[in-house]
């Protein structure tokens, strides 16, 4: 068995953490649901933080249709083709937030492995980043995305295991640092043993980070230098909690 590593994993999210796309969310699953309806929705469930699989249900349920394993399969499937056909509006409405590239190459070349843990499908996250040239450094292959669970702290584990078993590096939950803007990110990170470092650019406030137990929480991702001794001190201590 190969012995942990003292390389850090970073997993991120990509929501609000690294890019907004607006309205173009709900948009693409209204165009998944009328592709495996008929129909437009009436409703589409509550996004923020949440995986793919429990707002597939959740909208399907609000809109009185039975959210069997056939349907949600279904849906993936749609959602992958709505985000391709909106990749361009993706780009057109939506935009990569301040300091995201800088801060994945400033821990790329720190020597961090970074990943994805994120609500999105597969198919989802790699056109929302792709839109704003944001793949480069990150193990796309490995991620934990939304279809593989609707448990975010599920979703971090399966990253962490897949990158490791992909690189043949044991990655430990105490060196893998999840970067999030919601409570939802921050729980997710922590019920699997993992530091979390809450970036306020979402919904979320500062108070709700912290109230939710970020180990950090940051304006924004800025400062990349900042980002890389903060994800240092985390991986080598047990950490304080702190804003910044």
């Amino acid at each position: 068995m190969l012995p942990p590593s003292t390389t850090p994993l970073i997993l991120w999210d990509i929501d609000h953490t690294l890019l907004t796309i607006s309205g173009v969310s709900r948009d693409i699953y209204a165009h998944a649901f009328e592709r495996v309806t008929g129909e437009r929705p009436r409703k589409i469930a509550s996004m923020a933080g949440r995986t793919e699989q429990a707002i597939i249900t959740d909208t399907l349920t609000l809109n009185d249709r039975e959210a069997n394993e056939t349907t949600i399969a279904a849906f993936y499937r749609a959602l992958g083709d709505a985000a391709l056909v909106l990749r361009d509006r993706m780009h057109s409405q939506g935009r990569a937030l301040p300091g995201g590239r800088g801060a994945i190459a400033l821990l790329h070349r720190a020597g961090a492995v970074q990943s994805l843990v994120t609500g999105n499908i597969e198919v989802i996250a790699r056109a929302k980043l792709q839109a704003f040239g944001l793949t480069e450094h990150l193990e796309l292959d490995t991620g934990g995305y939304g279809d593989h669970s609707s448990d975010r702290a599920h979703l971090v584990t399966a990253a962490r295991e897949r990158t490791g078993a992909r690189l043949g590096i044991v990655f430990v939950p105490e060196r893998t640092v999840v970067v999030g803007d919601t409570p939802h990110d921050v729980r997710g990170a922590h019920h699997a043993g993992s530091p979390v470092i809450a970036v306020a650019t979402g919904a979320s406030t500062r108070e709700d980070l912290l109230d939710a137990g970020a180990d950090a929480v940051l304006s924004d991702l800025g400062d990349g230098s900042g980002l890389v001794a903060l994800v240092e001190r985390l991986t080598s201590t047990t950490g304080v909690k702190e804003g910044s």
